[in-house]
């Protein structure tokens, strides 16, 4: 058999002996060690894995993954060591953090995100000022360094998003549980509360650690609805003062960014439409509305 590979820069074949083909037929993409050179476009190799049916459904997913060695399942050590991370936060825990669970703390993300990393909150201050708290989800109070979790995330380095599929950095257990900044339940944060001038200039900050509880779990497409139609969706009434002086100050840093030289780039993200077979159907171009906007001035700042 001739394997053809998918990088087609690699101008070589590979020839494989029947009796180390793991009984792969025509169409089938697999995974193959080099051997002996025959001449300089033809090696000698042996199949050690096969993927699928290049036609089969996500099997194009699967080799973008094989070929970039990304590790889709997760060691044995690392299963063992999120036993011994909790589901929940205890008030033992809560002793030497600052208490923010009473604040109006609340998320804004798309609206399939399931690991939720930072938080907002905003008062304004008897002087006029804005005080702007960022929370991101406080991971190393859990996962200390040199651990298995560490190192793996350190090996990763990122989740990866192929079309429809996420390959989490790390364990869904945990970046979509307790490490997480779930609606109406406590989390453990880092917690940045700035305050901030009506010129956009921070006249103070301090981080701490926070505990903090988010009140609810906004989506862009509904505050995009507040924020450019007036139009409120149930359960986001009481949010609708904050979330628009939350834009003013947005506007604020955005045009002080601007004034110092900030560089945008137009270049608009794009989401793959699949069918249920995960054929490819259309390409959606998803625009930067003022809610995600707004969420990034934050973060910029912070």
């Amino acid at each position: 058999g001739i394997v053809s590979l998918d990088d087609n820069k690699l101008k070589i074949k590979v020839q494989i002996p029947r009796d180390k083909s793991m009984n792969a037929v025509d169409g089938h993409k697999v995974v193959v060690r080099l051997g002996k050179r025959i001449d300089n476009s033809r090696f000698m190799g042996e199949v050690v894995e096969i993927i699928g049916h290049k036609n089969d459904p996500g099997i194009d997913i699967l080799s973008i993954v094989k070929k970039y060695n990304i590790e889709t399942d997760f060691p044995d050590d690392v299963k063992e060591q999120l036993k011994n991370i909790p589901s929940e936060v205890s008030e033992e825990e809560c002793k030497n953090r600052r208490d923010l669970r009473n604040e109006m703390i609340f998320t804004i993300d798309g609206d399939d995100t399931k690991d939720i990393d930072d938080a907002i909150s905003l008062e304004i201050l008897p002087n006029g000022n804005y005080q702007l708290g960022v929370h991101i989800t406080d991971v190393t109070y859990y996962i200390k360094e040199g651990s298995e979790l560490d190192r793996l995330a350190l090996k990763k380095g990122t989740s990866y998003y192929l079309a429809d599929t996420v390959i989490p950095m790390y364990p869904k257990l945990f970046s979509n549980g307790i490490g997480s900044l779930n609606p109406n339940v406590e989390r453990l944060a880092l917690s940045c509360v700035m305050e901030i001038n009506r010129q956009g200039t921070v006249v103070n900050y301090n981080i701490f650690e926070s505990v903090i509880k988010s009140k609810i779990q906004m989506t862009y497409k509904k505050v995009n609805d507040i924020l450019d139609n007036n139009i409120v969706a149930a359960g986001y009434e009481n949010f609708v003062s904050t979330l628009k002086d939350m834009y003013k100050l947005s506007l604020i840093l955005n045009k002080k960014r601007i004034l110092h030289g900030a560089l945008e780039f137009g270049m608009p993200q794009q989401k793959i439409k699949l069918d249920e077979k995960g054929f490819p159907l259309d390409f959606e171009i998803l625009s930067q509305g003022t809610g995600e906007n707004l969420i990034e001035e934050f973060m910029l700042v912070a």
